[in-house]
């Protein structure tokens, strides 16, 4: 053992010598921890997943067991046509108890039958978002031309030119939706 003076001087500490062999131990040591911990960590990975092939086996085991009762070998089907219209009736009741006496006036009128069929059937084929949108687009510019031009020259205007402008722009609507529809097949 070699002696070393502390800081202040006064006492002295006995430290041991440690050798060569000494640290090559310990550093076997722990080389030997940590691949023990390694190898802990892998036994534990494949534990772990070994309890989830077995947990996973077990649920499909059940799910097969669960598909041959009886109950559930029944086809689900599909809710009627007379379902669908009482629950539409009992949903549009209950929403126009909250209405007003003219808003219940209207919405009863609306969702008639005819009604809605006529609605669906023009909003699908004249009163489509494209066509109301380039009418209303074409119909301004023309217009705006039209007028100008009218005002320059000295013409007065008859009041048909915004009417015919909007038509003009509602068929270069339909027609662009048309071919959209036939050149991509999406609606």
């Amino acid at each position: 053992m070699a002696e070393r003076i502390n800081e202040r001087g006064n006492e002295r500490l006995s430290t041991p010598e440690v050798s060569a062999e000494h640290y090559e131990r310990v550093a076997e040591n722990y080389e030997q921890k940590s691949e023990a911990k390694v190898e802990s960590a892998e036994r534990q990975a494949q534990k772990a997943k070994h309890e989830a092939l077995e947990q996973a086996i077990s649920v499909e085991r059940g799910s097969s067991e669960h598909k041959k009762t009886p109950s559930s070998t029944t086809k689900r089907r599909g809710i009627s046509k007379k379902e669908r219209d009482a629950s539409f009736h009992q949903r549009m009741k209950s929403v126009q108890k909250d209405m007003s006496t003219s808003e219940r006036a209207f919405s009863k009128f609306i969702h008639v039958r005819p009604v809605e069929k006529a609605s669906e059937v023009i909003g699908s084929t004249v009163a489509r978002p494209n066509a109301i949108l380039s009418g209303a687009v074409v119909a301004f510019v023309a217009v705006l031309v039209i007028y100008l031009t009218a005002k320059y020259f000295g013409y007065p205007l008859s009041g048909f030119e915004t009417i015919g402008a909007f038509i003009v722009g509602w068929i270069i609507g339909l027609l662009y939706d048309f071919f959209r529809v036939m050149l991509t097949g999406k609606k």
